[in-house]
């Protein structure tokens, strides 16, 4: 009886290790596949490497991360033309990235290969201005972006150095050109300008001011994207503004071809030897930080008979793979990303402007005299999506042909020789 009794509860002993052993393995596998099936890791590349920047995408990709758990999120990024160079490798090997950022002209570059996801049916998308839409839908009613941002581009003036010479901020170019001659007369070069951004956008102010103002503004575009050589009756007048710019002396064009956008640039300005400096309105926050001590304000562009004008951007356009493998996933984080509360922190970090339908302003106090022009009749877009040519890239060539002493002409010529 009792050697029954213990091989029964040897049995019993052998019944429960087994069912025990059983369940410990299948709990363990579920975890493991479990955690391996939920875990997304998208890749996000991008041209913003400004630190104050960076640490804005970066805590609202931690953000999005602390809600979303299985979602990890990297950003990279590449500063300069540099950047679309590797991109377009990136997109055609189909191994990198989910999110990407790019600007109007390597949009128009890149459209017929597929890379842009339609974003038209994001729930967000009705968060956008009347303006932001005109520019992101596409004549097939596609949206193959998002903005994050309206940049904007301005003169920089050093109030002390001024008022120090007894002269005022200009209102109009008759005042810019008479404080610009007066620092001449002092020895003094009165423009900081860099090798980019700076003169092309004054050549699109003053070149096409006058189609935006126009009531036949859809029929003049829809015409010089049929022939671009329409484009250089109205550019034309631009490049001779600049030409004036550089013959005058009003900036050093030896200089400029050296100077780097918003860096070397802000470095010059920063000495507190020149009284204005034209470049990205975003700089501003970088230039207080460097220099807390220079008083400066920045300002549309003084280049008008009867007032000044703003040149602005819709920028940093947000673009989802086409080709990527998470485009579900990456969807929803550009629907976080374009929460009003979400993307002011980028804004705001940029001191630009939101491409939303709110009317806040940014924080940085050096901006505010551009925010009323964004909703005035004297703004132009520097890179109209309506435009079907590369106007930032084609200006930059020209400017850099005044720069190195060529003509007018050789300017709009690099236009006229465009193939679409």
């Amino acid at each position: 009886m009792k050697a029954k009794i213990i091989s029964l509860f040897h049995y019993l002993l052998v019944f429960l290790l087994i069912i025990f052993n059983t369940s410990c393995q299948a709990k363990s596998i579920n975890i493991v596949d479990t955690n391996n099936n939920d875990q997304i890791e998208l890749n996000f590349y991008g041209y913003k490497t400004e630190a104050i920047n960076v640490v804005a995408i970066e805590e609202i990709l931690q953000a999005y991360m602390d809600k979303n758990p299985n979602i990890t999120i990297t950003y990279e990024s590449v500063k300069g033309t540099e950047y679309y160079e590797i991109l377009k490798k990136r997109l055609a090997s189909n191994n990198y990235d989910d999110i990407f950022m790019i600007d109007e002209d390597n949009l128009q570059q890149l459209t017929n290969y597929n890379y842009f996801e339609d974003l038209s049916k994001l729930k967000t998308i009705k968060n956008f201005n009347t303006n932001s839409l005109e520019q992101m839908v596409q004549p097939d009613n596609t949206i193959p972006y998002i903005p994050t941002s309206i940049s904007a581009f301005g003169l920089y003036c050093n109030l002390d150095l001024l008022e120090k010479h007894h002269q005022s901020v200009p209102k109009n170019n008759q005042e810019f050109m008479a404080v610009c001659q007066y620092f001449i007369e002092q020895g003094i070069t009165p423009i900081i300008a860099n090798n980019d951004i700076s003169l092309k956008t004054i050549a699109l102010a003053k070149g096409l001011y006058p189609i935006y103002q126009s009531p036949e503004k859809d029929r003049i575009i829809a015409s010089l994207n049929q022939d671009p050589s329409i484009l250089c009756n109205y550019l034309k007048e631009g490049y001779q503004y600049v030409k004036q710019l550089i013959d005058n002396k009003f900036i050093d064009a030896a200089t400029t071809l050296k100077t780097e956008k918003t860096a070397d640039d802000l470095i010059q300005f920063e000495e507190n030897k020149n009284p204005f400096m034209l470049t990205g309105a975003w700089a501003s926050v970088r230039v207080e930080k460097s220099s807390p001590d220079l008083n400066f304000k920045v300002y549309p562009y003084p280049i008008l008979d009867d007032g000044a004008i703003l040149v602005s951007n819709i920028d940093t356009r947000v673009c989802i793979n086409a080709k990527g493998p998470h485009i579900t996933e990456a969807k929803k984080f550009i629907e976080y990303l374009s929460q009003e509360d979400v993307m002011w922190k980028f804004v705001n970090s940029q001191s630009s402007f939101s491409p939303l339908k709110e009317q806040r302003i940014a924080d940085d106090p050096k901006i505010q005299e551009l925010s009323p022009y964004l909703t005035s009749e004297k703004t132009i877009l520097g890179s109209d999506s309506n435009i079907n040519l590369p106007l930032w890239s084609l200006t930059h060539e020209g400017i850099t042909q005044l720069l190195t002493g060529n003509s007018i002409d050789s300017a709009l010529e690099i236009i006229k020789n465009y193939e679409q």
